[in-house]
Protein backbone atom coordinates (compact mmCIF):
# COMPACT_ATOMS: atom_id res chain seq x y z
CA UNK A 1 0.00 0.00 0.00
CA UNK A 2 1.05 3.75 -0.82
CA UNK A 3 -0.71 5.31 1.95
CA UNK A 4 0.74 8.53 2.58
CA UNK A 5 3.54 8.68 -0.02
CA UNK A 6 2.58 11.87 -1.90
CA UNK A 7 5.37 12.09 -4.33
CA UNK A 8 4.97 12.40 -7.44
CA UNK A 9 7.03 9.64 -9.39
CA UNK A 10 6.22 11.24 -12.88
CA UNK A 11 5.88 7.50 -14.58
CA UNK A 12 9.53 7.11 -14.50
CA UNK A 13 11.74 4.78 -13.20
CA UNK A 14 14.07 6.76 -9.68
CA UNK A 15 17.36 6.91 -11.73
CA UNK A 16 15.38 8.55 -15.07
CA UNK A 17 13.43 10.99 -12.34
CA UNK A 18 16.61 12.21 -10.42
CA UNK A 19 18.22 12.64 -13.56
CA UNK A 20 15.36 14.76 -15.25
CA UNK A 21 14.87 16.82 -12.19
CA UNK A 22 18.47 17.83 -11.68
CA UNK A 23 18.87 18.69 -15.23
CA UNK A 24 15.66 20.50 -15.35
CA UNK A 25 17.10 22.28 -12.30
CA UNK A 26 20.33 22.88 -13.71
CA UNK A 27 18.64 24.57 -16.99
CA UNK A 28 16.27 26.45 -13.84
CA UNK A 29 19.62 28.03 -12.82
CA UNK A 30 21.29 28.66 -15.95
CA UNK A 31 18.22 30.47 -17.62
CA UNK A 32 16.32 31.53 -14.87
CA UNK A 33 13.21 30.39 -16.49
CA UNK A 34 11.99 26.87 -18.57
CA UNK A 35 9.19 26.08 -20.06
CA UNK A 36 7.59 22.75 -18.99
CA UNK A 37 4.51 20.49 -17.93
CA UNK A 38 2.08 21.73 -14.72
CA UNK A 39 3.79 17.94 -12.47
CA UNK A 40 7.17 18.37 -13.82
CA UNK A 41 7.26 22.08 -12.63
CA UNK A 42 5.80 21.25 -9.11
CA UNK A 43 8.23 17.93 -8.68
CA UNK A 44 10.95 20.47 -9.97
CA UNK A 45 9.71 23.35 -7.16
CA UNK A 46 10.14 20.45 -4.25
CA UNK A 47 13.47 19.78 -5.67
CA UNK A 48 15.41 22.91 -6.23
CA UNK A 49 13.65 25.31 -3.39
CA UNK A 50 15.98 23.44 -0.70
CA UNK A 51 19.34 23.66 -2.82
CA UNK A 52 18.46 27.20 -3.12
CA UNK A 53 18.10 27.49 0.73
CA UNK A 54 21.66 25.44 1.22
CA UNK A 55 23.02 27.84 -1.02
CA UNK A 56 22.38 31.09 1.01
CA UNK A 57 25.33 29.46 3.49
CA UNK A 58 28.18 29.42 0.88
CA UNK A 59 30.52 26.46 2.81
CA UNK A 60 32.78 24.03 1.26
CA UNK A 61 30.00 20.80 2.62
CA UNK A 62 26.75 22.75 1.24
CA UNK A 63 29.02 23.22 -2.37
CA UNK A 64 29.36 19.36 -2.50
CA UNK A 65 26.13 18.74 -1.16
CA UNK A 66 24.39 20.52 -3.91
CA UNK A 67 26.82 19.44 -6.75
CA UNK A 68 25.08 15.92 -5.67
CA UNK A 69 22.30 16.94 -6.61
CA UNK A 70 22.94 18.92 -9.90
CA UNK A 71 25.99 17.17 -11.20
CA UNK A 72 27.04 20.19 -12.83
CA UNK A 73 30.01 22.88 -11.81
CA UNK A 74 28.12 26.06 -14.27
CA UNK A 75 24.93 25.68 -12.57
CA UNK A 76 26.18 25.02 -9.11
CA UNK A 77 28.90 28.11 -9.53
CA UNK A 78 25.88 30.21 -10.44
CA UNK A 79 23.93 29.28 -7.96
CA UNK A 80 26.03 29.70 -5.25
CA UNK A 81 27.32 33.34 -6.79
CA UNK A 82 24.50 34.93 -8.49
CA UNK A 83 20.87 33.67 -7.29
CA UNK A 84 21.78 33.36 -3.40
CA UNK A 85 22.65 37.20 -3.88
CA UNK A 86 19.31 37.70 -5.04
CA UNK A 87 17.39 35.69 -3.01
CA UNK A 88 19.07 36.53 0.53
CA UNK A 89 16.65 38.15 2.10
CA UNK A 90 13.73 36.18 1.11
CA UNK A 91 12.15 33.32 3.32
CA UNK A 92 11.56 30.55 0.62
CA UNK A 93 9.34 30.64 -2.01
CA UNK A 94 12.38 31.04 -4.53
CA UNK A 95 10.36 29.96 -8.29
CA UNK A 96 6.94 31.14 -9.34
CA UNK A 97 4.69 28.62 -11.89
CA UNK A 98 2.91 30.39 -14.34
CA UNK A 99 0.32 28.44 -16.13
CA UNK A 100 0.46 28.71 -20.18
CA UNK A 101 -2.39 26.59 -21.46
CA UNK A 102 -2.87 23.22 -23.26
CA UNK A 103 -0.03 21.52 -25.43
CA UNK A 104 -0.93 20.61 -28.80
CA UNK A 105 0.10 17.75 -29.60
CA UNK A 106 -1.25 15.43 -26.19
CA UNK A 107 -3.21 18.65 -24.50
CA UNK A 108 -1.06 18.59 -21.45
CA UNK A 109 -1.53 21.91 -19.08
CA UNK A 110 1.99 23.62 -19.65
CA UNK A 111 3.60 26.28 -17.71
CA UNK A 112 6.41 28.11 -17.00
CA UNK A 113 8.93 28.26 -14.12
CA UNK A 114 11.18 31.41 -13.17
CA UNK A 115 13.22 32.16 -10.53
CA UNK A 116 11.35 34.83 -8.52
CA UNK A 117 13.72 37.74 -7.99
CA UNK A 118 14.94 37.18 -12.15
CA UNK A 119 11.60 38.81 -13.70
CA UNK A 120 12.55 42.24 -14.28
CA UNK A 121 9.53 43.20 -15.25
CA UNK A 122 7.37 42.48 -12.21
CA UNK A 123 9.52 43.52 -10.53
CA UNK A 124 9.48 47.01 -12.30
CA UNK A 125 6.12 47.03 -11.75
CA UNK A 126 5.75 46.33 -8.46
CA UNK A 127 8.19 49.26 -7.90
CA UNK A 128 6.26 51.83 -9.72
CA UNK A 129 3.17 50.63 -7.46
CA UNK A 130 5.11 51.09 -4.37
CA UNK A 131 5.65 54.22 -5.31
CA UNK A 132 2.66 55.79 -6.10
CA UNK A 133 0.67 54.04 -2.97
CA UNK A 134 3.00 55.11 -0.50
CA UNK A 135 1.41 57.70 2.41
CA UNK A 136 2.39 58.99 5.35
CA UNK A 137 0.19 59.49 8.58
CA UNK A 138 2.95 61.56 9.62
CA UNK A 139 2.09 65.65 9.70
CA UNK A 140 6.30 65.43 8.18
CA UNK A 141 6.92 65.99 4.95
CA UNK A 142 3.81 66.43 2.94
CA UNK A 143 2.79 63.32 -0.62
CA UNK A 144 2.05 64.66 -3.73
CA UNK A 145 -1.67 64.23 -2.77
CA UNK A 146 -1.23 66.58 -0.52
CA UNK A 147 0.81 68.94 -2.05
CA UNK A 148 -1.88 69.05 -4.57
CA UNK A 149 -4.55 69.69 -2.10
CA UNK A 150 -2.15 72.80 -0.74
CA UNK A 151 -1.79 73.60 -4.01
CA UNK A 152 -5.72 73.97 -4.84
CA UNK A 153 -6.33 75.44 -1.96
CA UNK A 154 -3.64 77.93 -2.42
CA UNK A 155 -5.85 78.30 -5.75
CA UNK A 156 -9.11 78.81 -4.06
CA UNK A 157 -7.81 81.55 -1.67
CA UNK A 158 -6.24 83.04 -4.26
CA UNK A 159 -9.50 83.76 -6.01
CA UNK A 160 -11.03 84.49 -3.46
CA UNK A 161 -8.96 87.16 -2.53
CA UNK A 162 -9.28 88.40 -6.96
CA UNK A 163 -13.32 88.59 -6.27
CA UNK A 164 -12.76 90.70 -2.86
CA UNK A 165 -10.09 93.03 -5.31
CA UNK A 166 -13.08 93.18 -7.70
CA UNK A 167 -15.94 93.75 -5.26
CA UNK A 168 -13.56 96.91 -4.01
CA UNK A 169 -12.72 98.17 -7.26
CA UNK A 170 -16.06 98.81 -8.71
CA UNK A 171 -16.62 101.26 -5.52
CA UNK A 172 -13.68 103.11 -6.51
CA UNK A 173 -14.89 103.88 -9.87
CA UNK A 174 -18.44 104.70 -8.67
CA UNK A 175 -16.96 107.41 -6.13
CA UNK A 176 -14.72 108.82 -8.73
CA UNK A 177 -17.64 108.67 -11.41
CA UNK A 178 -19.57 110.66 -8.52
CA UNK A 179 -16.83 112.81 -8.58
CA UNK A 180 -16.92 113.35 -11.66
CA UNK A 181 -20.49 114.93 -12.46
CA UNK A 182 -19.31 117.37 -9.52
CA UNK A 183 -16.58 118.66 -12.02
CA UNK A 184 -18.78 119.73 -14.87
CA UNK A 185 -20.71 121.69 -12.30
CA UNK A 186 -17.62 123.46 -10.94
CA UNK A 187 -16.61 124.23 -14.67
CA UNK A 188 -20.16 125.37 -14.95
CA UNK A 189 -19.60 127.86 -11.81
CA UNK A 190 -16.53 128.63 -13.34
CA UNK A 191 -18.01 129.81 -16.68
CA UNK A 192 -20.73 131.70 -15.03
CA UNK A 193 -18.26 133.70 -13.18
CA UNK A 194 -16.35 134.73 -16.08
Amino acid sequence: MRHGKKFNHLGRTVAHRKAMLSNMASSLILHKRITTTVAKAKALRKYVEPLITRAKNDTTHSRRMVFSYLQDKESVTMLFNEVAEKVATRPGGYTRIIKTGNRLGDNADMCIIELVDFNELLLGETKEEKKTTRRSRRGGKKSGEAKEATATEAKAEKKAAKEEKKEEAPEEPKAEAAAEPEAPAADEEKKSEE
